[in-house]
C-alpha cells in the first residue's frame, strides 16, 4: 500500500465561557495493495459527518477534520492525545475508524453469528457495556470530540459506512454496493447503480438512482421520511411498512400483491408476521423494501 500523509494543525483557544478548542486536519493518499472488483472501503465514525464521492482515479483521497472542545486546558490536551484516526489495511479492503475513546474497533469474536452493520463482524466493542470498569477502559471522555470524514474514492468500490451522533452521511457517484447506517442524522445517496441498504433512527433517507438496481435494496428510518428516485421503466417488487406514515408514488404501473405471511421459529414458540403492503412495479424484479415508524415514503420515477 502506498501512503502519502500530510497533517495540518490549527489550535484555537477561546476564553468565551472558559471553552477551549483544537482543530486538526489530516490528509492521506492511499491505494489498494490488491486491486479487484471486490475492493471495499469502510468508514466507522462515532461523532461527525461522512462525505464520499466516487471519481475515475485509482487513489483514495482522505481528509479528516478532528475537533476537540473542552472546559480546561488539561482536558483539551487529553482529548488531543486520545482521539486519533485509526486505519486497518486488509490489502483489498481499507477501514477507517476512531480510536482512543474507549470504544475498541476490530473483528468481533462472535462475528460468524453477528448481525453487525459492519462487514464480516468488524465493528466497535463498547467496553463500558461489558465486564470492564468505565475508568479502566477510559470511556468516560471529559471533552467533546468530532471527526468529519471527506473522501474521494475509485467509483467502482463497495462502501460500508456508519456514524452515530452529530453527523450526516452523503455518498455520490459510487458504482459499487453501498451500506450506510446512522443514528442521529440523515443519509443522502446520489447517482447509485447497484443495490444499497440505508438505515437511520433520527433523520431522512434520500436515494437517487442513475440506473435502476437489479438486486434487493432496503431503506429504513424510525423518525424521518424516505425519498427514493428511480429511472423511468422501473421493474421491481416492493414492500412498505409504517406505523404513522403513508406511501406516495407517481408510478402508474403498480399492482398490489396478496398479503404475505412470514413464519419464524423462535425459542419460545413460532412467530407469524403478516404484511399486506406488497406491490409489483412493472414486470417485477428486485425487492425494494421501505420501512418507517414516524415518516412517509415517496417513491418516484424521473
Amino acid at each position: 500500500m502506498k501512503t502519502h500523509i500530510a497533517v495540518w494543525v490549527l489550535m484555537i483557544v477561546s476564553t468565551q465561557l472558559g471553552a477551549q478548542s483544537f482543530t486538526e486536519k489530516i490528509t492521506k493518499e492511499l491505494s489498494f495493495e490488491k486491486r479487484s472488483a471486490d475492493n471495499a472501503i469502510m468508514v466507522a465514525n462515532i461523532n461527525g459527518n461522512i462525505k464520499i464521492e466516487g471519481y475515475s482515479g485509482d487513489k483514495i483521497l482522505l481528509e479528516v477534520t478532528k475537533s476537540i472542545n473542552a472546559k480546561t486546558t488539561e482536558r483539551l490536551e487529553k482529548g488531543k492525545i486520545q482521539v486519533q484516526l485509526g486505519m486497518i489495511d486488509r490489502a483489498d479492503t481499507i477501514m477507517f475508524f476512531v480510536k482512543g475513546t474507549g470504544a475498541e474497533f476490530g473483528r468481533k469474536a462472535d462475528h460468524k453469528n453477528n448481525n453487525s452493520v459492519y462487514s464480516n463482524g468488524w465493528g466497535y466493542t463498547w467496553c463500558c457495556n461489558g465486564n470492564k470498569d468505565c475508568d479502566e477502559c477510559n470511556c468516560r471522555v471529559d471533552y467533546d470530540f468530532k471527526m468529519d470524514f471527506v473522501l474521494k474514492v475509485p467509483s467502482s468500490v463497495h462502501l460500508i459506512v456508519s456514524t452515530i451522533n452529530d453527523g450526516n452521511i452523503t455518498i455520490q457517484n459510487v458504482g459499487g454496493v453501498v451500506k450506510a447506517d446512522n443514528i442521529n442524522g440523515s443519509i443522502n445517496l446520489k447517482d447509485l447503480i447497484r443495490e444499497a441498504t440505508a438505515s437511520t433512527i433520527n433523520g431522512d433517507v434520500d436515494v437517487v438512482y442513475s440506473a435502476n438496481p437489479v438486486k434487493d435494496c432496503r431503506f429504513f428510518t424510525l423518525n424521518g421520511d424516505i425519498n427514493a428516485w428511480f429511472q423511468k421503466g422501473l421493474a421491481a417488487s416492493m414492500r412498505f411498512e409504517s406505523f404513522n406514515g403513508s406511501f406516495y408514488t407517481n408510478i402508474d404501473n403498480l399492482e398490489q400483491l396478496p398479503a404475505k405471511v412470514e413464519k419464524k421459529t423462535m425459542a419460545d414458540g413460532v412467530k407469524y408476521k403478516v404484511n399486506g403492503n406488497r406491490f409489483k412495479i412493472g414486470s417485477g424484479g428486485a425487492l425494494l423494501d421501505f420501512e418507517t415508524f414516524n415518516g412517509d415514503v415517496y417513491l418516484k420515477e424521473k
